[in-house]
C-alpha cells in the first residue's frame, strides 16, 4: 500500500503555492478589519499606530505573498510581525497558545518563516518573473 508521501510527493509544489496563497488570503483578511473596521471591530485602528502598521503589513502583505510577489522578504518580515504579536498580546495572558488565544499568531509567524526560506514556489509572479 503506498504511503500519501508517496501518493501527493508529485503534487509538492502545488500544495506549497495553494498553502501560499490559502495563508496569504487569510493573513489579507486579518488586516482588513485593522484597517477599516466591521467583522467585529467597532472602528479601524489609528494608521499611525501600532496597530495600523499591522494592519498594513497584513493587507498590503498577505496580498504580496498570496500573489507570490517578494514572497522571502514579506514573508520575513510578517512573521517578525507575528512574533511580536504573540508577545506583545498573547503570551503574557498564559504560558500555552491554547490558553492565551495566541495559535493563529504562532501557526503564522512559522507557516510565514517556512515561506521566507522556502520561495515562492509555483503559480507565483516571482516564478514568472524570473
Amino acid at each position: 500500500m503506498p504511503c500519501m508521501e508517496q501518493l501527493l510527493g508529485s503534487y509538492r509544489p502545488h500544495i506549497y503555492a495553494l498553502l501560499r496563497m490559502a495563508a496569504g488570503l487569510l493573513f489579507f483578511l486579518h488586516g482588513l478589519p485593522k484597517l477599516f473596521g466591521g467583522f467585529g471591530r467597532p472602528a479601524p485602528a489609528e494608521l499611525m499606530s501600532q496597530m495600523g502598521l499591522a494592519g498594513i503589513i497584513e493587507v498590503i502583505g498577505g496580498a504580496m505573498i498570496g500573489l507570490g510577489l517578494f514572497t522571502s522578504p514579506v514573508a520575513f518580515l510578517a512573521s517578525g510581525q507575528m512574533a511580536v504579536a504573540y508577545f506583545q498580546a498573547h503570551a503574557p495572558r498564559g504560558f500555552w497558545p491554547i490558553v492565551n488565544g495566541g495559535e493563529l499568531a504562532a501557526l503564522f509567524c512559522f507557516v510565514f518563516l517556512y515561506f521566507a526560506a522556502a520561495g515562492s514556489g509555483k503559480w507565483s509572479i516571482d516564478s514568472i518573473r524570473k
